[in-house]
């Protein structure tokens, strides 16, 4: 039996989950988040708490079985505390500045890189090296964050660059010289 997947969601105050067979609709305080899951797994509201089972011993569902968990605890993290990534700009006069709804960034280009907030995901930008991308959906907000990250990865010789907040950097020496 999965160690994860056998583990029930503790469903919060405030937050109402809905089931229609495989379908599951969080809505909390932060937003709405549904999601189609496999046909095999068994998920069932057993009081304030969320379990999920699989009909068989199959490596399918051996491998569904605790993904399916964790993505249905995530929808509940998301809707009630909400997910965050922290993304730091170093070195080279690169910098960032937030306008409305979209974020502005220098990153040596000739031209500066735009990305607008779409589907829930919001920037902040505490600082002209800092971005902060939030939301409820943890995939979004992710792959909002290695989007902005792959338009200027750290290199590895000077460390400029994109990184995640407490990212390190294997760093190389260079040229030997004589």
């Amino acid at each position: 039996m999965s160690r994860i997947g056998r583990n029930p969601i503790a469903v919060p105050a405030g937050v109402k989950v809905t089931i229609d067979g495989t379908t599951v609709t969080v809505k909390g305080p932060k937003g709405e988040l549904s999601k189609t899951f496999n046909e095999a797994m068994i998920i069932k509201m057993e009081g304030a708490q969320i379990e999920v089972s699989r009909p068989n011993d199959d490596p399918q569902n051996r491998a569904l079985h605790g993904l399916t968990r964790t993505l249905i605890a995530n929808m509940v993290t998301g809707v009630t505390e909400g997910y965050s990534k922290t993304l730091e700009i170093s070195e080279g006069g690169y910098r960032v500045q937030k306008k409305g709804k979209q974020i502005v960034m220098a990153l040596g280009f000739s031209h500066d890189v735009v990305f607008d907030e779409i589907n829930g995901i919001t920037f902040d930008c505490p600082n002209q090296n800092t971005i902060v991308v939030t939301g409820i959906d943890k995939q979004a907000v992710g792959q909002m964050a290695a989007e902005i990250r792959a338009k200027r990865p750290p290199e590895p010789y000077l460390g400029k660059g994109v990184r995640y907040q407490g990212e390190r950097i294997r760093r190389k020496s260079g040229k030997a010289g004589k």
